[in-house]
């Protein structure tokens, strides 16, 4: 497992990026170029489940392992989602387990910096570096509007 680290400047305050990052519609905007349609379903809380899924049903099961509101925001996957269940573990989700992703907002002078860091395999770099930078891209563009 490596950890990948995305930075951006936004120059909007942090609470405005933090929840341009986790409502709904403005989520889905962003999230959507890690494949189309994805979407969340959460209450958003510390010590809560969370869901990322796509149209048809996959995606990852996780816990919001930290969450410090207009700061920070930890997941850790658990398993995989297929047709909208949890898949028991195994061999080929295994390296999955205990993946995080998180988000952390610092503010100074009206300019936040959002760091991202997500954990993957190998085999998923390529992809992560690319879809984080439109991803970052994109939420700098709704958090500037």
């Amino acid at each position: 497992m490596k950890t990948l680290t995305f930075k951006i400047e936004i120059n909007a305050p942090k609470e405005k990026v933090w929840s341009l990052l986790w409502e709904d519609a403005t989520y889905r905007k962003w999230a959507a170029v890690f494949c189309e349609g994805t979407y969340a379903v959460s209450d958003w809380e510390e010590g809560s489940m969370i869901q990322f899924l796509t149209p048809n049903g996959e995606g990852m099961h996780s816990v919001i392992e930290k969450k410090t509101a207009n700061e920070y925001m930890a997941f850790k996957h658990l398993a995989m989602v297929k047709n909208f269940e949890i898949e028991p573990v195994d061999l080929a989700t295994q390296e999955w387990v205990n993946a995080m992703e998180t988000y952390s907002l610092t503010e100074e002078n009206g300019v936040t910096v959002l760091e991202a860091k997500v954990d993957t395999t190998e085999k998923y770099v390529v992809f992560f570096n690319d879809a984080f930078a439109k991803a970052l891209s994109i939420i700098k563009e709704l958090s500037e509007a």
